[in-house]
């Protein structure tokens, strides 16, 4: 009888340990990552997925400010030499819920524009989607040639106002970053 609470506690981490995987937490992710061109540019399609936790949707529930950072690099491949960078800079995709209009306002800084949704999901969406996102001129890039575009996400720290972060240390739970996602395509 004196060896049950450590075979109970033995029970518990073995079930832990096997656990099946559909109630794990899935990662986030870049996918259905996309290079496509129109008649002037190079276009990027991505979407991200996972990234919305009942976590974050309660703090965006709650009026703060979150924001999607996305990391676009974009290089030219060299068979000798090390891969030219071309391009390398960040979208920022931000959500607030306004309490007493009861909207969503979601801005992207490459559009400069706001977008109010009444409901949670189109808001999601418009926050996780990239849709043609200007890469490059076509008339930057050489024919025949290799190129690589590179993906990746993160969530912004969630800043509370007036230095609260500090009592509610808690909050930096709820960030998150995807590993990079990639497409080659040859011009």
């Amino acid at each position: 009888m004196r060896n049950r609470p450590f075979l109970v506690a033995c029970l518990v981490v073995l079930s832990l340990l096997f656990v099946p995987q559909s109630l794990k937490a899935e990662k986030s992710a870049i996918k259905d990552l996309l290079v496509t061109t129109d008649q002037t540019h190079l276009l990027l399609y991505a979407r991200l997925i996972n990234c919305f936790t009942p976590d974050i949707e309660d703090a965006v529930l709650a009026g703060l400010p979150t924001t999607f950072t996305f990391r676009v690099q974009m290089f030219q491949e060299r068979a000798w030499l090390p891969d030219k960078k071309i391009k390398d800079f960040e979208i920022h995709h931000t959500i607030k819920y306004d309490n007493i209009k009861k909207i969503f306002q979601v801005s992207i800084d490459n559009q400069k524009t706001c977008e109010n949704f009444s409901d949670m999901d189109s808001a999601k969406k418009m926050m996780s989607d990239i849709n043609a996102l200007k890469l490059e001129n076509l008339a930057a890039l050489t024919k025949n040639r290799r190129y690589t575009v590179k993906l990746k996400a993160k969530l912004d720290n969630v800043r509370l106002p007036l230095h609260l972060e500090y009592l509610f240390f808690f909050v930096s739970f709820l960030d998150f970053e995807t590993d990079w996602s990639q497409q080659r395509f040859l011009f």
